[in-house]
């Protein structure tokens, strides 16, 4: 399979668009670490794709929180060689958080988990990657982030900002990363309106619509586009 001997990290791996790609890596024949805040929700998770014959295990860990993630490599041991990155941990901001309505206590859990968990895990396990000449950096965005089209909308300003921020961090990743020139490629991807805790239950796409552009970046060619915002495996302005 694509993915033998690879092993992927699913941040918010435990349930929605996270476990969803899991499950899309893991039947490539990955080996999947689902990351998730709620021990019974993380060890049901990889069970539920052991039964179906994948290799898997869940972690507990608030990325939010920078001790936490660097306490990972350890924990993982050999595991900690990780070849796919899926930054998809994130939270919503409250429906009335405008710019000049927002406390700073919602910005920050907010930011803490959308941003900040994102760098934390990015800068532990992508230097491995940058040794090892391959790797795959894919980074759960949203449409509200983008400075095109829907983004430019106003209100969430806390969830918005937090993606927009995303994407520039991927951006600035990749440019560090000379572009894929060293094997790592670093993207960021929209799965936009899901059936998810989330979304709700009456978005119109399901988690594994959501998730299906995820697995395709994860399981591309090394000569593939990189440093882009993905879309329904299109390229779509930032």
């Amino acid at each position: 399979m694509l993915l033998d001997s690879r092993v992927a990290l699913i941040t918010g791996g435990t349930r929605g668009i996270g476990l969803a790609a899991a499950r899309g890596i893991a039947e490539a024949g990955a080996t999947v670490i689902l990351l998730g805040i709620d021990r019974d929700r993380a060890l049901a998770a990889a069970e539920g794709l052991q039964a179906d014959g994948h290799d898997a295990i869940g972690i507990v860990c608030d990325v939010s929180d920078p001790r936490a993630v660097y306490a990972l490599p350890d924990l993982l041991g050999p595991l900690a060689a990780v070849d796919i990155l899926v930054n998809s941990a994130g939270v919503m901001a409250e429906r009335m958080s405008k710019t000049l309505r927002t406390s700073p206590e919602e910005w920050r859990r907010v930011m803490s988990v959308n941003l900040d968990g994102s760098f934390y895990v990015t800068s532990t396990f992508v230097p491995g990657m940058v040794e090892r000449r391959w790797g795959r950096v894919i980074n759960v965005s949203a449409c509200l982030g983008r400075l095109t089209g829907p983004g430019t909308g106003g209100g969430l300003a806390p969830y918005r900002v937090s993606k927009a921020a995303m994407n520039a961090m991927t951006r600035n990743l990749n440019s560090e990363l000379r572009s894929g020139a060293g094997g790592v490629l670093v993207d960021a991807m929209c799965p936009n309106h899901c059936r998810t805790d989330m979304g709700g239950p009456n978005a119109p796409r399901s988690a594994e619509q959501g998730a299906d552009t995820i697995v395709w970046l994860a399981t591309r060619p090394d000569e593939s586009p990189t440093g882009v915002l993905w879309e329904d495996r299109e390229v779509v302005p930032w």
